[in-house]
């Protein structure tokens, strides 16, 4: 397992006044661990990017802190990049946990998955590889810790076949704690633009024919009260009277 090494120094500056470490060029972390005193330090951002693209959360990292001990002679922890807390907006690192471990005991830590080899499936174009889990989480001593592990596509033919994490090759010492009959790959029925496109044109005439039923149907309204008419009153007809 390649192993990758970091500068630290202690530090005293912390809450909203580490934003002057970040205009230096510097980041602000701590480093914590079992029985061990949760220490404030900072490292380098450009070299701890660095080493954060290459090793993960799983590579083992040498954590080297200046000012604990006399000049000339640093404190070396063995440590994982645990956490690291970035700007919403520009995805820039802002602080950086270490998980200092003990080389004899076992830790747990998620896994990125990586796929080999080409389905058939996808290649005679009669199904589309869905990913459905990119990272797994195992136990291992701290130098055990495998940095990805290979997922094989290339038996997969067929729609609905899937890769299962208990067909995953792992490596001695390490143990899956992820539900081994949790599918990481699957391959999914391919959808041609010609059905894609019948399906719009039959969609669209069920839309027609929907409208001009709901048009030949009467209208229906508010019942109109008859208004009766009116009789017409008889007026007498006046007396002759004698002169």
């Amino acid at each position: 397992m390649k192993k990758y090494s970091l500068t630290a120094q202690k530090r005293t500056i912390v809450g909203r006044k580490v934003k002057s470490l970040r205009k230096q060029g510097m980041l602000p972390a701590t480093v914590y661990g079992k029985n061990v005193k949760s220490v404030s330090v900072a490292v380098a951002s450009d070299p701890f990017q660095k080493v954060h693209s290459e090793a993960g959360e799983t590579g083992l990292v040498e954590l080297a802190i200046d000012g604990d001990l006399p000049a000339g002679r640093q404190d070396v922890r063995p440590v994982l990049i645990h956490t690291v807390q970035k700007d919403p907006v520009h995805n820039h690192p802002l602080h950086i946990e270490f998980h200092q471990v003990d080389l004899k005991e076992k830790v747990t830590a998620r896994v990125p998955l990586t796929l080999v080899g080409d389905a058939p499936a996808v290649i005679n174009k009669t199904g589309v590889l869905l990913t459905l889990l990119d990272e797994v989480e195992v136990e291992a001593l701290p130098t055990d810790l495998p940095e990805k592990l290979a997922v094989d596509v290339s038996r997969l033919s067929d729609v609905d076949q899937e890769v299962k994490v208990q067909e995953l090759a792992v490596p001695a010492g390490v143990t899956v704690l992820t539900d081994k009959e949790q599918p990481i790959v699957r391959v999914g029925p391919l959808i041609s633009k010609e059905a894609e496109a019948q399906a719009a044109v039959e969609a669209a005439a069920a839309a027609e024919a929907a409208a001009a039923a709901a048009g030949e149907a009467p209208a229906e309204g508010p019942a109109v009260e008859a208004v009766p008419e009116e009789k017409a009153t008889e007026v007498p007809e006046p007396k002759e009277e004698a002169i």
